[in-house]
């Protein structure tokens, strides 16, 4: 096959089994796990090479498309967005991609986790080459990672007899073993199956119509009916909504005699438990993996991590812990795949820490709550150039603004005002504001806001007279339906 390969990167999930790290508000593809940048970065960069790959198309919810669109700014990599209305598992998506990819007249579809680590960028594009000449024959192709460990939290590829070069027929998809079975796996050369994939969306889309047609007429109709706002494409609700949810290992890759797989010569994790952190990690003399400001005493084979206070762990092993500024992790190893249901249990209670990160991501940039007391709330927000909060008022409050970087435009009951860092200004109660950054670097204020009442829904948005339409509302206001992050 000739053409470039599009990669479709899905962005999805709530990563509860990295929590308090990873959270519905902000989940583990958009956290700088290894290093300063995120999964999802490292993905984007993984198929940047424009020789083999032609423009990646994030498919994503409406959640979490501003992020999307900011940390791949922010790696200078230009995206489509295809937004799914509703979570249905990842064969709908993997079908509405490959439905989108066939409209755009793609030839090879990539599908790839935004939240995997992948070790050997080269090893990696060699490896899709290889893959193609599988597709250029009608296959459906995965990449198997030769496993160094018998794993029970992955499942497994029998390679076939029948091969392409190196690329073997897949003989069957087993699910995750116990420990003994995986030995054997091990033994007889069964692969990971890392869940990725490559093939011709037709081909895709055929194999789904003869498994899962209403899945395949969905998928197919939501993209036909789809409203386009430049280079974001959102999927028709009710045609989407139509498709079952179901995986797409169980509607169509345990399912087709089409599917290939290569042995991955890449090193690869799903980066799905914080077992897996340990796993990858640099570990000390004792087997310890630690992160940020912490310092151990008798600890061993533990992974210590925090994102803020200064933790101290003495005399256990075997352990997890993380410490962020409003929640932490301690854990043993043996029952850490209890967290997905501790974490349940907590939103259950009504813990906001239990989904959302105390800094929220919005469409002009974030707030994150510093303190709060019975008459004031303090939030520390940055504002991406070129961005503005909504045309506002508060009838129960006042706020005060404080730069502490950049140059910001305040407009107060039609007023502009410019202030630069260590500059402020007092909004009173229902005056009308709104504040932007006209600058072209990041602007950074500390936002207090006093009143004896402080809750989110003490705000008066005027659409009529917002310069920028289409923008989020600013600090404290709550955002546009299907967006759940509070201010």
């Amino acid at each position: 096959m000739s053409k470039l390969i599009t990669p479709i990167i899905l962005v999805g999930g709530s990563g509860k089994r990295l929590w308090p790290l990873s959270r519905e508000s902000m989940p583990k593809q958009f956290v700088p796990l290894l290093g300063k940048q995120s999964t999802f970065q490292q993905t984007l960069l993984r198929v940047a090479d424009t020789a083999l790959f032609g423009r990646p198309v994030i498919a994503t919810n409406d959640n979490y498309r501003f992020t999307a669109e900011q940390q791949a700014r922010e790696v200078g990599i230009e995206i489509d967005l295809l937004i799914e209305p509703a979570r249905r598992d990842s064969g709908p998506a993997i079908g509405a991609a490959a439905a989108y990819a066939k409209s755009i007249g793609a030839d090879a579809v990539l599908a790839l986790a935004s939240d995997h680590l992948v070790i050997g960028e080269e090893e990696f594009r060699a490896d899709c080459r290889m893959g193609l000449g599988a597709v250029g024959k009608g296959g459906i192709v995965t990449f198997g990672i030769p496993p160094t460990e018998p794993k029970t939290d992955y499942g497994y590829i029998r390679p076939g007899t029948d091969a392409i070069g190196a690329v073997r027929k897949v003989a069957a998809f087993v699910e995750k073993p116990d420990t003994q079975t995986a030995l054997r796996y091990l033994a007889e050369g069964l692969l990971w199956n890392s869940g990725n994939f490559l093939f011709s969306p037709g081909v895709l889309l055929s194999e789904m119509a003869r498994f899962e047609p209403a899945m395949a007429a969905a998928a197919e109709e939501a993209v036909a009916r789809a409203r386009r706002d430049g280079a974001t494409v959102f999927l028709d609700a009710t045609a989407f909504g139509k498709a079952p949810a179901k995986s797409i290992d169980y509607a169509v890759m345990e399912r087709t005699d089409r599917c290939w797989v290569v042995p991955a010569t890449f090193r690869w994790s799903d980066l799905g438990t914080w077992g897996a952190m340990l796993d990858i990690g640099h570990a000390d003399s004792a087997g310890n993996v630690t992160e940020g400001p912490v310092e151990l005493d008798e600890v061993r084979n533990s992974y210590v991590r925090s994102d803020g206070p200064l933790t101290a762990v003495i005399g256990i092993e075997d352990v997890v812990v993380v410490a962020m500024h409003d929640a932490v992790l301690v854990g043993h190893h043996s029952n850490l795949p209890r967290l997905k249901d501790v974490v349940q249990r907590m939103s259950d209670s009504n813990y906001k820490a239990a989904t959302e990160h105390a800094r929220i991501h919005r469409s002009w940039g974030s707030a994150e709550e510093i303190c709060r007391g019975a008459h004031f709330r303090a939030k520390h927000l940055t504002m991406n150039p070129g961005e503005q909060l909504a045309l506002q008022s508060h009838r129960r409050r006042d706020k005060h603004w404080f730069v502490v970087n950049g140059t910001g435009e305040v407009l107060l009951e039609g007023k502009k005002h410019i202030l630069t860092t260590n500059e402020s200004v007092l909004i009173p109660r229902q005056s009308r504001h709104s504040f932007r950054n006209p600058g072209p670097a990041m602007l950074e204020f500390i936002e207090v806001q006093t009143g004896e009442h402080l809750d989110e829904e003490d705000f008066v948005r005027y659409e009529e007279a917002n310069q920028t339409a289409g923008k989020d509302p600013g600090a404290g206001g709550p955002l546009r339906s299907g967006v759940k992050h509070d201010g």
